[in-house]
């Protein structure tokens, strides 16, 4: 689908016809170290999945060269971030296995991710340094120094139009991710931005002004709206597939879903120091529509050739789709959650609500589809907890996942837990207030009542701390990971061929929710965008700082909790 608009009929008010420039933009992001082609499922307007074998960089190469060769008039090539980190071959070569293909493609720039510090804040300079394009970011800083660890912008002329890009991450990756991963490093607030723009327009006098973000969708929208002289807004993180542009005033902000399964064009004419006319697209890039670029193929194998033997090693079969595409439940979490809680002993288990992983299609499992799935490979801990903090826990998930203040919503989709534990609750409802019941074995959990649980055990967490829930006590950490945890459930239970019924459930939406924004935030923004309470993002005192405080029934108001998605 093409979404196109025309600002103007490019005629002056003397009738003379304007003299026009044209320019595209191709737009990637959250690749998640996904090198090669693999299973996806496609929908569009509806529930309906299409299969398809997509992706890999080979096929974003041709998708460049096609879209390039139609685009004579010039072409940019983004990247939105978390590149390096989601696969095997990426953990287990600190990113590097990703170097070589990316340096086939021809970006022309690309801002880091809040995984981009997966492998510390010296391997994020150094695969910097060594792709051959730069990284753009306003708001990382060196912490000793004090100086930006990247430039903050990229001026760029295509057609003879002067193009400004300007790059922002997440100022909350110190606690999304491990804080121990972005040791040495700085996030700023939104707050730099301003200036940047302003700079970008009355001193290198750009003819227009790209903002590139990696803070989700549902905070790119806001704060596009809050800023002055943007033109395009280009959004990554939440894996977002924006078929259709989300308008924010004469601002377009787009996102261009993730793992290389997709790539966004955006087509930009101008007259006069304007834009009058754009159009939208995002490419599905599927086999039976793109073939494999042959060189950058060629790159992909021989960069993937020491790793083959260990990625094909098969530790399960399934007869059934593992994905991770609904923000409340997937069967592919309910498989890992149950997994770490055979693996504990405990009455429950809570995994994260990642976004990564492509899915896994029917068939052989492999190490690669485990270390997809889990990209970090997390010592399990187990303890015991109240039914009280349990319900608090879900309280503030829910706050993190639903809340009506964009700065409040943090980090992945709503946590996993194990299939025994059955969760309802009202989304629409207020903070503390969502929570309609919780049960664990068909029982209703006893607020005195001591539960054990296990989860995996970030460096650097509270050692009362088990997954997000606050004040454990008896807790220790045991001999097994979780890849441990689920390479044995597949050995012990055989093909998988159901991983049970959704544990988690919103008693007032459909039981498939495919898009955090796009299927609840988008309305609730158009409804409210006149609010004078609307999250102030650009606002430095607007970060919360402590990443332990849960959601405050007194004040109906929260803090972030330190999740990593």
């Amino acid at each position: 689908m093409t979404i196109s608009v025309s600002a103007a009929n490019n005629v002056s008010t003397h009738g003379t016809k304007m003299k026009t420039k044209k320019f595209s933009i191709a737009f990637v992001n959250d690749i998640h170290a996904q090198l090669e082609p693999h299973p996806e499922l496609f929908w569009q307007g509806d529930e309906s999945e299409r299969v398809h074998n997509a992706g890999g960089l080979s096929r974003i190469a041709t998708a460049f060269k096609q879209l390039e060769a139609q685009r004579p008039h010039g072409m940019l090539k983004i990247d939105g971030g978390d590149t390096f980190q989601g696969s095997g071959p990426g953990a287990w070569t600190q990113g590097e296995v990703m170097v070589r293909p990316l340096n086939a493609l021809g970006f022309d720039l690309a801002i880091p991710g809040n995984w981009s510090v997966a492998y510390g804040a010296k391997q994020l300079q150094t695969l910097s340094e060594k792709v051959n394009y730069p990284m753009i970011a306003a708001n990382i800083f060196d912490a000793k120094t004090g100086e930006r660890s990247f430039r903050p912008y990229l001026v760029k002329e295509v057609n003879g139009v002067k193009i400004g890009v300007l790059g922002f991450t997440d100022p909350d990756v110190p606690s999304r991710q491990p804080p121990h991963m972005s040791e040495g490093l700085n996030f700023q607030a939104a707050k730099v931005l301003q200036p940047l723009i302003d700079e970008l327009r009355n001193e290198e006098k750009v003819d227009v002004v790209v903002l590139v973000t990696h803070i989700g969708l549902h905070k790119a929208v806001p704060l596009t709206r809050q800023l002055r002289g943007v033109d395009i807004s280009l959004s990554a993180d939440t894996h977002e597939r924006t078929y259709e542009p989300i308008e924010v005033g004469d601002v377009w902000v787009v996102e261009a879903g993730a793992f290389g399964s997709l790539v966004g064009v955006m087509d930009i004419t101008m007259s006069e120091g304007k834009i009058v006319d754009r159009q939208w697209e995002l490419i599905e890039l599927r086999e039976d529509k793109f073939a494999e670029d042959e060189q950058v193929k060629k790159i992909v194998d021989e960069v993937l050739a020491p790793h083959r033997e260990r990625m094909n090693r098969e530790i399960g079969h399934t007869d059934i789709w593992l994905e991770r595409y609904n923000v409340m439940s997937t069967s592919m979490d309910r498989l890992i959650a149950d997994a770490v809680k055979e693996s504990a002993g405990t009455d429950i288990a809570l995994s994260n609500g990642f976004r990564f992983s492509p899915p896994t299609a029917p068939g052989p499992i492999t190490e690669a589809d485990l270390w997809n799935w889990l990209p970090l490979n997390l010592e399990i801990k187990v303890g015991k907890a109240y039914g009280q903090q349990l319900i608090d826990y879900w309280e503030n998930e829910f706050e993190n996942v639903f809340s009506k203040d964009p700065l409040r919503m943090y980090g992945g989709w709503l946590a996993r837990p194990s299939t025994n534990m059955n969760v309802q609750f009202d989304s629409t409802a207020k903070a503390n207030e969502r929570l309609r019941s919780l049960e664990i074995d068909g029982e209703p959990v006893d607020p005195e009542k001591s539960y054990s649980l296990a989860a995996g055990a970030r460096k650097g967490q509270p050692e009362d701390q088990i997954h997000r829930v606050k004040r454990c006590h008896v807790t220790k950490q045991i001999e097994q990971t979780t890849h441990d945890a689920v390479r044995d459930y597949l050995a012990n239970q055989g093909d998988v061929k159901d991983t049970g019924k959704p544990p988690v459930r919103c008693v007032v939406r459909p039981e498939v929710l495919r898009s955090q924004y796009l299927d609840f935030i988008k309305r609730r923004q158009q409804e409210h965008e006149a609010d004078p309470h609307e999250a102030e993002l650009l606002d430095e005192n607007a970060q919360h700082d402590d990443p332990q405080t849960t959601v405050n029934s007194s004040s109906d108001s929260s803090k972030k909790e330190t999740k990593d998605e």
